[in-house]
């Protein structure tokens, strides 16, 4: 195969691994597939055969040595973010917390919509506790 090809296959892989959720897979056969490429526009990757065979060498290669650290560095940036972190956590009411209301109060530099958990009326400023997570609504009780 003409090297542009292997550069165009590559760059293919690596769009699909952008637009589907983080298998990383895709990324390591278009990291195959790129190097490949490079190779033969270098003249040194040989005929098509031997190009197959290379690119199955690297990629495999490349997908065993490296895919379970990287996966594991993409889980724990995604767990930093996580929202059932939250609980436990302190948040400042922003309004007061009418009974069985909702209100806005600021966790994390955030500014988050909550209810009150044990149904309690709470007062402006006064710190409570995240009890549950109901989508983006917090369940908070008075500290």
């Amino acid at each position: 195969m003409d090297w542009w090809h292997w550069i165009l296959i590559g760059l293919g892989l690596l769009l699909a691994e952008m637009l589907t959720p983080a298998a990383l897979y895709a990324l390591f056969f278009g990291i195959g597939a790129l190097v490949v490429g490079g190779l033969a526009a270098a003249g040194i990757a040989g005929g098509p055969a031997l190009q197959w065979l290379l690119f199955s060498i690297v990629s495999v290669a490349s997908l065993r040595l490296f895919r379970s650290r990287l996966v594991g560095a993409v889980a724990s940036s995604r767990a930093s973010g996580d929202v059932d972190s939250l609980l436990g956590e302190i948040a400042v009411l922003q309004q007061a917390l009418p009974e069985k209301g909702v209100a806005k109060a600021e966790l994390r530099g955030t500014t988050w919509s909550v209810r009150s958990a044990d149904g309690r009326a709470l007062q402006r400023g006064e710190r409570c506790r995240v009890e549950r997570i109901d989508g983006l609504t917090l369940w908070v009780r008075a500290e």
